[in-house]
C-alpha cells in the first residue's frame, strides 16, 4: 500500500470510529481531513452508465472514471474500523463515558471553529440559517427513540437513512439507529457476524449514499458557501447530545434492551458520581489537537 493510499486508509478508520458512537459523525471528520467534498464527489458517479464504460473503454477506464482506488482504501479503513472497534468502544462507553464523551466534545467544538473558517462570505441572512440549522440539530438530539424492529426491511431503511445521516457532518450515523431503535440490533449483528441483518442494513447504506451523495453534489455546486452555513450549524447543534456529564431521568426496557429516553445535561461540579473533572480536560485537550493537528497539516501539504 502507498503512502497515500495508507492515510486515505486511516482517514477511513478515523471516519467509522467516530460513526460507531451515537452524536458523532463520519462526515464531520471527512470534512476536517480534507476529503468530504471529493468523497461526496466519488459517491455520486457511482450509476449505472459505469458499466457502458466498462464495456465500451475497458477496466482501465472504468477504474479511473469510478475513482475506485479513493473509495477501497477510504471504505477499507471505514469497514475495518467499525468491525474492530465496534466492540471498543461500546466497552468505553459503559466504562469511561465521561472520558470518551470529553474527547468527542473537543473534537466536535474545534470542528465547529474549523468549520466556521470554511464559509466565505457572511451577512444576515447567514447567521439566521447557521442560527435555524443548530436549532434542528438540538431538536433532533432530544428526539425520544424508538423501539424499532427486528424486520430486514426496518434494518434496510435505517441502513438507508443512517447512511445518509453518516455523510452529513454535525449528524451522527450511529445516532440516527439510536433514534430508530436500530443501535443495538446493528451493534450486536456487527459483534455476533450476523451476516443476513449486516447484508441488509450494508444494502440500506449503500441505496441511501448512493440516493443522498448526488443531492449533497448538486447543493454543493449551485449554493456551497450556503452548504457550509447549515453544516457548521448541524455540527454545533450536535454538541448538545455529546455534553459528557449527563445523567439519565428516564429510560424503558424493550425487548430485554434499555433504551434511555430522556437525560439530564449538568455542571461538573454538580454531577452526582465522580466526575473524572482533570482526566476528562486532557482528553477533552486531545480532542482539540486531533482536528487543529489535521488542520496544521492540511495547510503544510497545500503549500
Amino acid at each position: 500500500m502507498t503512502k497515500p493510499s495508507f492515510q486515505l486508509f486511516l482517514k477511513g478508520m478515523a471516519m467509522g470510529a467516530a460513526d460507531v458512537v451515537p452524536g458523532v459523525s463520519g462526515g464531520t471528520i471527512a470534512f476536517i481531513t480534507g476529503i468530504y467534498k471529493k468523497l461526496i464527489d466519488s459517491i455520486s458517479e457511482l450509476k449505472p452508465s459505469l458499466l457502458l464504460v466498462l464495456k465500451n473503454e475497458g477496466f482501465a477506464s472504468f477504474w479511473k472514471k469510478s475513482n475506485a482506488t479513493f473509495l477501497i482504501n477510504l471504505f477499507a479503513g471505514v469497514f475495518v474500523s467499525i468491525f474492530s472497534l465496534m466492540k471498543v468502544a461500546n466497552y468505553l462507553l459503559d466504562t469511561y463515558p465521561i472520558l470518551v464523551w470529553s474527547f468527542f466534545f473537543g473534537l466536535v467544538l474545534a470542528s465547529v471553529i474549523y468549520l466556521l473558517k470554511q464559509v466565505e462570505k457572511w451577512n444576515i441572512a447567514m447567521i439566521i440559517l447557521l442560527t435555524l440549522s443548530c436549532v434542528l440539530a438540538v431538536f433532533v438530539s432530544f428526539v425520544n427513540p424508538s423501539s424499532g424492529s427486528d424486520s430486514y426491511l426496518y434494518l434496510f431503511i435505517s441502513g438507508a437513512i443512517a447512511s445518509c445521516a453518516m455523510i452529513l457532518p454535525g449528524l451522527s450515523g450511529a445516532f440516527i439507529l439510536v433514534l430508530l431503535g436500530s443501535y443495538k440490533n446493528v451493534t450486536d449483528a456487527v459483534s455476533n457476524f450476523d451476516l443476513v441483518k449486516i447484508l441488509m442494513v450494508a444494502l440500506g447504506a449503500v441505496v441511501g449514499l448512493l440516493s443522498f451523495a448526488r443531492l449533497l453534489k448538486f447543493l454543493f455546486e449551485k449554493y456551497n458557501n450556503l452548504m457550509m452555513v447549515i453544516l457548521t450549524g448541524f455540527v454545533a447543534g450536535s454538541i448538545t447530545k455529546i455534553w459528557p456529564w449527563k445523567i439519565t431521568t428516564k429510560t424503558e426496557t424493550i425487548n430485554n434492551k434499555e433504551i434511555i429516553l430522556d437525560q439530564d445535561w449538568v455542571s461538573p461540579f454538580n454531577f452526582p458520581m465522580e466526575n473524572y473533572f482533570w482526566e476528562s480536560l486532557l482528553t477533552f485537550g486531545l480532542g482539540l489537537l486531533v482536528v487543529f493537528g489535521l488542520e496544521a497539516l492540511a495547510k503544510k501539504k497545500n503549500r
